[in-house]
């Protein structure tokens, strides 16, 4: 690691963490005056309207960031990373102006989805496509599959990380923070055990962005991130897990509570008979709210425990103890799903 690096990694947080802490206040005053706002009902028990248009913060620090990531003398390894880049900031982009809409008119389900389908096309049009997986048990690479089977899973896994922190964002500070775990994460583990510096400047620039939206997003809330937050930031997770390679593991071992916790919502309403977009409180962070437990006590809770799991996949060059840890923390889950099943009523 040289110190033209350690200056790059210190100007890219910088500017991204100032941007989103000084924006945050304006996206504030900016969604109450036009009228983008969370008005309290249904799950949603804030005690006054606020403003959801936090994700303009987030958006506008990472932009800015990760084009002055551009110009740092980083090494830069991947030929084709400026198509990326591309394909990051565009995706994302739409996914913010779709989100802002959406938190202004309040589409439907369906809109939703063919916006995160685009988004997803986008990123495949600009090469960020899951290529290959390396087998935990032989430590080898998978063969080449068809095409048609890579686009497949790269929209799939996007779209999944989309609708994740998309449901994620129920309590206050949760989504952000999560997120901003997630992004640390994989900075550590492109730049110190991949030694992809110029890829690693993405991640940090968003993490910075998350951290500089959280003192006003963190329990209680002065501001939501809104749609608009959410889409870009499930976005930009599930194309960083996949640009630079190797990363997904790490995402999945961070993001495994909120990524189960989909499926289960899922299945749960499929099963009483429900569209599974149905909103109610049956995800875990509103069960434990039912519970008795803080909003600050849950949100910590996930924090630790996802960074927890982010720690294994740092710790360990073994996909066989990485796939391990994956079982082992998806028993846990399960199991703590089991009990809240049983110890608490939602809307079923």
């Amino acid at each position: 690691m040289s110190a033209d690096d350690l200056v790059s990694f210190a100007v890219v947080l910088g500017v991204s963490f100032g941007l989103s802490f000084a924006l945050t206040p304006l996206a504030r005053w900016l969604g109450l005056r036009w009228g983008i706002v969370d008005v309290p009902r249904g799950r949603h028990r804030h005690p006054y309207a606020i403003s959801k248009f936090g994700g303009l913060a987030m958006y506008a620090a990472f932009m800015v960031a990760a084009i002055v990531a551009q110009f740092l003398p980083v090494v830069r390894t991947d030929d084709k990373e400026i198509i990326r880049l591309i394909g990051l900031l565009l995706g994302g982009t739409f996914l913010f102006v779709f989100g802002l809409l959406d938190d202004r008119y309040e589409f439907s389900a369906l809109p939703q989805y063919v916006a995160q389908l685009l988004a997803a096309a986008i990123a495949v049009l600009f090469l960020i496509i899951i290529e290959g997986f390396n087998n935990p048990l032989t430590g080898q690479r998978t063969p080449e599959w068809p095409y048609v089977v890579t686009v497949t899973l790269t929209l799939f896994w996007l779209g999944f990380m989309m609708n994740t922190v998309n449901w994620l964002d129920g309590l206050d500070g949760l989504a952000a923070g999560v997120c901003g775990v997630a992004a640390l994460m994989i900075f550590i583990h492109a730049a110190f055990r991949l030694d992809q510096v110029s890829v690693s400047l993405l991640a940090l620039a968003l993490f910075g962005a998350t951290l500089g939206f959280l003192p006003y997003n963190f329990p209680p809330a002065r501001i939501f991130m809104g749609t608009n937050g959410a889409l870009f930031l499930g976005y930009s997770i599930g194309v960083l897990g996949i640009i630079g390679g190797a990363k997904m593991a790490t995402v999945l071992l961070v993001m495994g509570l909120p990524l189960l916790d989909v499926v289960w919502q899922i299945v749960r309403r499929v099963r009483a008979g429900r569209s599974p977009t149905e909103g109610d409180r049956g995800h875990v962070h509103y069960r434990l709210l039912d519970l008795g437990i803080s909003p600050r006590q849950i949100v910590l809770g996930y924090y630790a425990f996802c960074t927890l799991f982010g720690a294994v996949a740092l710790v360990t060059a073994s996909r066989l103890y990485k796939l391990i840890a994956l079982l082992v923390m998806g028993a846990v889950i399960v199991g703590g799903f089991l009990v809240l099943s049983r110890r608490t009523s939602a809307e079923e």
